[in-house]
């Protein structure tokens, strides 16, 4: 990134969501290591207490602060946080554990296996269907009361709830935001540094051309240091074709087990379509049908995160939250792999900064649906967002990628039209849903529908239930 090295840019952030124990306290670890910004940050949450005590956590963060640092307030109401906003942050959990457990049972009793269940197949079609309205609220909000803001969406299912605040704000400067690219860049930072024998790079010197939809996601281009890697990364894949990890972790470690992977399906997908795949695995294997690799992840060595870790997992957060917050351990300035504060400072300052992020296709990949939520680069400057032309798929996976962005698409659609009559005909040409007869199909959709009921209006759920 370049920028004009002025300091102390006044940004006011709102986040919505503003109670989260994964992204917001990193958000906060990243303006505490910032030297950039002086930032206002107004959290708001469904859940006070929650963004109450990230208020409190903030303040812990702006002691340890290496530039300015950080204020961090309560809005009481949405519309106190976004009034006069540069940025606003969404991040919002659409739904309970409770409901993200249905969403992979349910589908799990019908031999429908998934790996994440929040972006496609069964799961992420009704987590979109219960989440739309509320992200076209958030959207609406926005228009009326910061409609000048940039916009980062971090919630998923990605593409289809950055799509619904476009649909709800047309003007909406918005992008949706996600790390799972950088898991490549890794490997060819990994990768150079071995061949240097020293650790020169990190993934922020790897240069990537970026093109799919999210959490499907592949590059054609591969650059650091001036050097074309993408020879270096096809020998590196066909190396490690039988796994690759940078470093072996304890086999106790029940977080590694169910959210790490060796890479198998990413080298494989290389193989079958020419380009490297971008994404983690568990991500990747949801998009095509379960027989390829879901019905054995063993043998691709990838985990299937029950939603019962995940609830542990965010208890164990709470208990260090709760613990930092009574003055247990020590906070850190510490920079993580999310590029946010990066895409602020090139906003505020007219420098530079290019990411990989969702926006609608305007072009940007040639042959995707125009409209859809896409992924590919884009520039960070003081002009704003910008996508920057990403080219073409290779044909047999633009097949693949149009299918579920036409789905997502058309399933923001009938959501926010109220259409609810073809829901159905939708859910069940995922290609994880494809394979059951027509019979179990919907009383899977219905199962799910009505699991979820409390979330959704009494229409559709009478309509489709």
């Amino acid at each position: 990134m370049t920028n004009t090295g002025l300091k102390n840019l006044d940004v006011t952030i709102a986040y919505i969501g503003g109670g989260s124990i994964n992204w917001a306290l990193g958000l906060m670890a990243d303006l505490a290591a910032d030297k950039h910004l002086a930032a206002e940050v107004r959290l708001y949450d469904i859940d006070r207490a929650a963004a109450e005590e990230n208020a409190r956590l903030g303040a812990r963060f702006a002691e340890v602060s290496e530039g300015t640092p950080a204020r961090y307030s309560v809005a009481a109401t949405m519309e106190e946080a976004l009034r006069g906003a540069d940025v606003v942050v969404v991040s919002i959990l659409p739904g309970s554990f409770s409901d993200m457990a249905e969403d992979i049972n349910i589908p799990s009793r019908y031999g429908v296996p998934q790996a994440v269940g929040d972006t496609v197949g069964p799961g992420g079609f009704v987590r979109a269907l219960r989440s739309i309205p509320m992200m076209m609220e958030i959207g609406r909000a926005i228009g009326q009361h910061a409609p000048d803001a940039y916009v980062c969406n971090l919630t998923n299912p990605m593409s289809v709830l950055t799509g619904a605040l476009y649909r709800a704000f047309p003007g909406i400067k918005c992008w949706g935001e996600c790390h799972e690219v950088t898991k490549l860049r890794k490997q060819v930072a990994w990768l150079a540094n071995r061949s240097a024998g020293e650790a020169l790079y990190t993934h922020r010197d790897v240069e990537v051309n970026v093109l799919g939809i999210n959490h499907f996601t592949f590059v054609d281009r591969i650059a650091l240091a001036g050097q074309d890697m993408l020879p270096a990364y096809r020998a590196f894949a066909e190396e490690f074709q039988a796994g690759w990890v940078a470093h072996e972790p304890d086999p106790e470690d029940r977080w590694a087990q169910y959210y790490d992977d060796r890479s198998r399906v990413k080298f494989d997908l290389f193989r079958r379509f020419g380009i490297p795949a971008a994404a983690g695995d568990r991500h990747l294997v949801e998009f095509l049908p379960a027989a390829e690799y879901l019905t054995q992840p063993q043998d691709w060595d990838f985990g299937l995160t029950p939603v019962e870790f995940r609830i542990e997992d965010n208890a164990e957060k709470r208990r260090r939250r709760a613990a930092l917050l009574a003055g247990e351990g020590q906070v850190s300035a510490k920079r993580s792999d999310e590029a946010l504060v990066d895409q602020i400072i090139a906003l505020k300052s007219g420098g530079s900064h290019v990411s990989n992020v969702n926006l609608p296709n305007r072009g940007q990949i040639e042959n995707l649906p125009m409209g859809a939520i896409v992924e590919s680069n884009a520039m960070f400057s003081g002009l704003g967002v910008t996508p920057m032309m990403a080219g073409r798929l290779p044909e047999g996976l633009a097949l693949i990628v149009n299918d579920h962005a036409t789905r997502q698409s058309a399933l923001l659609e009938a959501v926010a039209e109220g259409h609810h009559d073809g829901l159905f005909d939708l859910f069940r040409t995922d290609p994880l849903v494809a394979p059951l007869g027509g019979n179990e199909a919907r009383q899977m959709f219905s199962d799910m529908v009505r699991a979820t009921s409390k979330h959704l209006p009494d229409r559709l759920v009478k309509e489709v239930a």
